[in-house]
């Protein structure tokens, strides 16, 4: 059997994949504390992939609750090199409608109260997230988007709010006026950690409603209605996507190399016990001993 290469992290309603062969589910402790979730290991369109519900399964976990650190460090513990990234967003923009898709290459953000590095505790790293979004991921996912008979849009800025309330209107109209496109809860963080991990992401971000700045207040139910919609389809775009995708990147890829220049402390002074704890991430530029 193939290594894991592809990671799958589903977000409100994609708490299963259709179509995957589990072969097992495996819980990782991560010296971050433990993921949202066991992660289902299995084969899908002929590849290994580990699967893991960003809300936990029957969405237990709020958007600052969630462990981001463990759960990018236990796919990182498990080999994958890739994520592909499903969550729910608002639109923006009235041309961004309620079960399109949009594939964002950047972000902004307005989080508050979330760990959203893996450095610190006497290793400082500065990563370069001038491209947020692996640049090689973003064609392929609206590729696969439109196999699957999606109405996909390329690229667009993300922000990602604190939540778990939806914004107020003032906030939306802000949003909107600095040309913003559509909003989130999660992928932001996610990214960061990625790239600090050298892997890459992108993401399928799912519109799901108008956020308030359009005809009437968003409304939660409202939300979940068209989850459940979007179900379907992100299911079968992570199917195209996985089919798609080369089981391993191209050993040129920039994400691979992100922490290259970007590991400032002098080594000498790095404590034994950070090395020992951050080594999945970076033993190949600073090994324990």
């Amino acid at each position: 059997m193939s290594e894991i290469r592809i990671g799958v992290i589903g977000g409100s309603g994609l708490y299963a994949m259709e179509g995957l062969k589990v072969i097992e589910e495996r819980r990782i402790e991560t010296p971050f504390g433990a993921p949202s979730d066991p992660y289902v290991i299995g084969e899908l369109e002929g590849k290994r992939i580990a699967f893991l519900p960003r809300h936990g399964r029957g969405h237990r976990l709020l958007p600052s609750e969630l462990n981001y650190r463990a759960n990018i460090f236990g796919l990182k513990l498990l080999g994958v090199e890739q994520i592909i990234s499903v969550s729910a967003v608002g639109s923006l923009k009235i041309e961004y409608k309620p079960t399109d898709i949009l594939v964002p290459d950047q972000f902004f953000d307005r989080t508050r109260h979330r760990a959203d590095t893996f450095f610190g505790d006497g290793l400082v790293a500065h990563v370069s997230l001038a491209k947020p979004v692996c640049p090689r991921l973003i064609d392929p996912f609206v590729a696969a988007a439109r196999a699957a008979g999606a109405t996909v849009h390329r690229g667009g800025t993300y922000v990602n709010m604190e939540g778990p309330q939806f914004s107020t209107r003032a906030e939306s109209e802000v949003y909107r006026s600095w040309g913003m496109d559509i909003i989130g809860m999660t992928n932001l963080t996610e990214a960061r950690l990625a790239r600090e991990a050298e892997m890459c992401y992108a993401s399928l971000s799912m519109i799901t409603d108008y956020d308030c700045w359009h005809e009437h207040d968003v409304t939660g139910q409202e939300v979940m209605e068209v989850v459940a919609q979007n179900v379907k389809m992100s299911q079968e775009v992570v199917r195209q996507l996985v089919r798609s995708l080369p089981a391993e990147r191209p050993a040129d890829c920039l994400c691979a190399r992100a922490l290259a220049e970007s590991l400032i402390t002098e080594r000498a002074l790095i404590p034994a016990e950070t090395k020992k704890k951050l080594q999945p991430i970076i033993g190949k530029y600073i090994p324990v001993g």
